[in-house]
């Protein structure tokens, strides 16, 4: 099973100086900073998704790369812009056009030639066919609720496949040297059947699923399992967006051969409880929020309802006796005492973190990390605070799902 993580220049800076939170005068991101493969101590996945979007933008909004690292990417070729054979790893690299960001549009926004030249210009080993998404599903809860087939499902589907054959033919007479895979997109287990074999037919080995994020996991296996009837010995199948580790080795059975995810990276920063992970549990992240960069908490400090001195001298307090109670200095009792008294000036009403706050320091699953970076920060990867901290327990989170991924193949 491959493991693609999509990228959105995700990198941490291995000179950020936790203890005043600033980077080196003369830093420069792309030379300076690094990818997760080339801080963890094991590569977390077998390649990158880079999607056109990301890169280029769209005709009303731009990308996530600045004009000097698209002009780089593209002078360079996608595999020495990400360093991706970093002590001779070999990543692969797959592009796609990153149907979420123009879904509400009536027709996908690039041309086939557009994106051939995209990947062509990248160097990729894989190119996705410009696909339209659905995002509407026809299960039994939906049809008991009076759900129908809409035509623009259908209308969506039989642009994807148009653009598709468009694609693999314009692919071949141009000889591009990556590899083409095409989207197939349903509403139910049959039209999805229907559209793997209509790309079959067009000439795909390598499909991707798309529009499935949502779908509940009972959906997918149904959704497969209809398609892998109509799958043939040479075909392979991608899941876009989609892990569910505990269906992985069933997904598998059916047919699929990769998979790509940002879930392990973002929940580190995006979940409630969920921030770090490890191979048999899960942990809260402890915060202590900037008070001169945490959008809620500035506002309060500008209303008159949070003395900022008060603050600042609670938010370096607490960092310190995080510090010190990783050094065996300060105990569990002092650290959450302090975090508490903050907790009370910046989060709302109600709001009490203080058990699962003391689970993760008792616990203190950092120290028996070897992931690399927990070995290297210690307890600043548990702290829930800005993006060098985030960042690393992200790339943490994808160092532990890639050994439970590891585990089942």
């Amino acid at each position: 099973m491959h493991f693609f993580f999509p990228d959105s220049m995700d990198q941490v800076s291995p000179y950020f100086n936790f203890i005043t939170e600033e980077h080196p005068q003369h830093r420069i991101r792309q030379r300076d900073d690094v990818y997760a493969h080339e801080t963890l101590s094991k590569v977390p996945y077998d390649g990158l998704l880079i999607s056109k979007p990301v890169v280029d933008g769209l005709a009303d909004r731009s990308g996530n790369y600045t004009e000097d690292q698209k002009r780089r990417i593209y002078r360079e070729g996608a595999h020495k812009f990400f360093r991706a054979n970093y002590k001779k790893r070999n990543l692969q690299i797959m592009g796609d056009c990153g149907a979420f960001t123009y879904a509400d549009q009536q027709e996908p926004p690039y041309s086939v030639d557009e994106v051939i030249n995209f990947y062509e210009g990248l160097n990729l080993d894989f190119g996705v066919s410009m696909d339209h998404i659905i995002f509407d599903y026809l299960s039994d809860a939906q049809i008991k609720k009076g759900a129908v087939l809409q035509e623009d499902w259908v209308y969506r589907q039989e642009l994807t496949i148009s653009i598709a054959s468009q694609f693999i033919k314009t692919v071949k007479k141009q000889k591009c040297a990556f590899t083409p895979l095409a989207v197939a997109h349903g509403w139910d287990p049959e039209s999805y059947k229907s559209a793997v074999n209509q790309l079959q037919k067009i000439g795909y080995k390598k499909i991707a699923f798309g529009g499935m994020v949502p779908l509940r996991t009972t959906d997918v296996l149904d959704v497969l399992r209809e398609c892998s009837t109509v799958k043939r010995s040479s075909t392979e199948f991608h899941l876009l967006g989609l892990t569910r580790l505990d269906k992985i080795a069933e997904f598998a059975s059916l047919g699929v051969t990769s998979i790509d995810s940002t879930s392990p990276f973002r929940q580190s920063f995006m979940d409630e409880d969920d921030n770090y992970h490890t191979n048999k549990l899960n942990y809260v992240a402890i915060k202590v929020p900037q008070t001169n960069a945490n959008p809620a908490l500035v506002r309060r400090i500008k209303s008159g309802e949070v003395d900022q001195g008060k603050a600042m001298e609670l938010e370096a307090k607490c960092l310190d006796a995080l510090r010190k109670f990783d050094a065996g200095r300060r105990s569990i009792k002092y650290v959450l005492n302090l975090l508490r008294e903050y907790e009370l000036v910046y989060a709302k009403e109600g709001i009490n973190r203080s058990a699962t706050y003391e689970r993760t320091l008792e616990e203190a699953p950092w120290k028996k990390c070897n992931c690399g970076i927990c070995m290297e920060v210690g307890i600043e990867v548990m702290i829930f605070r800005g993006s060098e901290r985030n960042k690393r327990r992200g790339f943490h989170n994808l160092s532990v799902f890639r050994h439970k991924l590891s585990k089942i193949f």
